[in-house]
């Protein structure tokens, strides 16, 4: 009856904060009825990938602008090459949009005249659909091409075709090259908050994209007068890794786009929104950033509505139900043992089962879905199983502890070497985030299930054991284990520490040699406050530091205590 009585209560409170923590959020105005200016279409879909030549079926790109049709007036494309792709024009005709047609450039000279050549056949075969062209995508800031050779490909165009002819880049480029002013017909500039050289929140977005647009035009102004602007790319990631104060949200992405349109609308300005479907091919070079900045999502699927509130996990129901069946499941299996705990005590593994289970749920969701490959199901799969067996191993730990037994020698291993791989993986992982971390996601979510558990038993240690903490948190205390040799135990602490402070200086470096964030703050004093301000203000980097807080103190702790020991006998 205890433990009915006590399983009842969690199951509730569990239900009721993941229903507080999961309401839908108010993202700002609605979208006024009407379709949306223009949005960038690249036509790939889950297991599509342009680099591999795996393209969409004419089918699939008339189901795609069939759709557009419904929500925008124009669409933008960077290629005409590859698979059915040279019939989207004729394909945008029927469904009633037009077209800003780009051409990839690189540095392969002879990929690039046929994306020229393309570019130039397409644009003159379709005069009534294609309305502009745009000769390169952001080569300048890639550095596949210089100025000079930019500008002869943009003068090759617009002597071959009618339509107003341009260049997309970050509107720093433009900034940094004002002869490309002269020679286009209408700028275009991309604007992305999230990816400033100094990051900008999403509540300071909408300002901060008005303020950009603003100084292009004086620039602009002063060299050519009265030139149109188009902002060529804006948009807001709905998922990966945070920079600075901006934070890639389903939420944060709707608030942004919603901003975004009321802005340019008050304002007058010509917009494009980076983009209409979310890229999973993208992740292989941008990682999960990369790959969710549409509005759908790669199965056309909505990610969020441009009218009402909007949710961050919309599946919260399905998740909660998946969670409940599997503490149930662990309860049902530990029922017995379970029967000789006191109250507090049952109560104590009642709730980390639950937040263990809400946890693994959790986890298998957000890997899966940010696995776009048959390779990374493939390490998903092995993450989850290796979790699997570390959950196990834990709650058969915790349950020792709970009812003061010794815990087997067999266990104490399982679960040392468990936390030893998991280590191994935090420092690999940790080691690149500090070389070059732009594309890498923090990996708590792979490693949280170690993390919760070990302050788990450290806490049922130092509040029911009334063990000090030091003993609390030492490897014997936590997972039964006695190691014997001190300065290798010492040392993986000191790797640990030595590589979050690797992270620290390599986050920081990252903004202090950004080009725009140099001339922002010309004083190395200042830029360098303002840097190590937006890394010490990163949830995620620091919800990551706290993990590996969390695995070097037993080890550290152990080996000190270790070294004691032997220094007394």
């Amino acid at each position: 009856m205890k433990l009915f009585s006590w399983l009842i209560a969690v199951i509730l409170l569990n239900s009721i904060f993941t229903f507080a923590t999961n309401l839908p959020q108010n993202v700002g105005d609605d979208v006024r009825a009407g379709k949306l200016n223009s949005l960038s279409y690249a036509p790939f879909r889950e297991g599509q990938d342009p680099i591999i030549g795996s393209y969409p079926s004419t089918k699939q790109l008339d189901e795609d602008l069939a759709l557009m049709g419904e929500v925008t007036h124009s669409i933008r494309t960077y290629s005409g090459l590859g698979g059915s792709t040279p019939q989207i024009p004729e394909l945008a005709r029927k469904h009633g949009l037009t077209i800003l047609q780009g051409a990839w450039l690189g540095a392969t000279l002879d990929d690039n005249a046929l994306e020229i050549a393309e570019l130039i056949r397409v644009a003159n075969a379709n005069p009534d659909v294609i309305k502009r062209v745009i000769v390169g995508n952001e080569v300048l800031l890639r550095g596949d091409l210089n100025v000079s050779e930019l500008i002869d490909y943009i003068r090759q165009v617009k002597r071959a075709v009618k339509q107003p002819v341009s260049y997309a880049d970050v509107w720093s480029m433009y900034m940094k090259y004002p002869e490309l002013i002269k020679e286009v017909d209408f700028i275009i500039i991309h604007i992305l908050p999230y990816w400033e050289d100094e990051p900008i929140s999403v509540a300071d977005a909408p300002t901060h994209v008005e303020k950009i647009y603003k100084e292009v035009r004086r620039e602009a102004d002063s060299i050519a007068p009265n030139k149109p602007i188009l902002i060529g790319e804006s948009g807001w990631p709905s998922a990966g890794k945070q920079r600075g104060w901006a934070v890639p949200s389903v939420v944060n992405e709707a608030q942004f786009i919603r901003a975004l349109i009321k802005v340019a609308n008050t304002n007058g300005f010509d917009y494009n929104i980076v983009e209409a479907f979310n890229q999973p091919w993208k992740a292989a070079f941008e990682g999960t950033i990369g790959a969710n900045w549409g509005l759908y999502d790669s199965s056309r699927q909505q990610v969020f509505s441009l009218t009402g509130k909007v949710s961050e996990n919309p599946n919260w129901c399905k998740q909660l139900a998946a969670t409940m069946i599997l503490f149930l499941v662990i309860i049902a299996i530990s029922r017995n043992t379970l029967t000789r705990l006191n109250g507090t005590r049952l109560l104590a593994f009642l709730v980390i089962t639950q937040v263990l289970a809400t946890l693994f749920v959790s986890q298998s969701t957000t890997l899966w879905l940010t696995s776009y490959t048959d390779f990374q199901r493939l390490q998903t799969l092995f993450i989850l199983s290796f979790n699997v067996f570390l959950m196990s191993f834990m709650l058969q730990r915790i349950i020792a502890v709970l009812t003061k037994q010794i815990t087997v020698s067999k266990l104490s291993n399982r679960l040392y070497y468990c936390v030893l791989i998991v280590i191994f993986f935090a420092l690999c992982k940790t080691a690149m985030l500090a070389w070059d971390g732009r594309y890498i996601d923090f990996p708590t979510s792979v490693t949280q299930l170690m993390v919760v558990s070990l302050i788990a038993l450290a806490t049922i240690n130092y509040f029911f054991e009334k063990m000090s903490f030091s003993k609390s948190v030492n490897l014997m205390a936590l997972l039964g284990y006695t190691p014997t040799k001190s300065a290798y135990i010492l040392r993986v602490s000191y790797w640990l520490c030595a590589l979050s402070l690797a992270l620290l200086i390599g986050e920081t470096y990252s903004f202090m040699v950004a080009r725009d964030f140099i001339m922002a703050y010309p004083s190395f004093i200042v830029r360098l406050a303002k840097a190590i301000l937006f890394t010490l203000t990163n949830q995620q980097l620091l919800l990551w530091l706290l993990s590996l807080i969390v695995f070097a103190t037993p080890f550290y702790v152990s080996g000190k205590m270790n070294t004691v020991e032997k220094s007394l006998t």
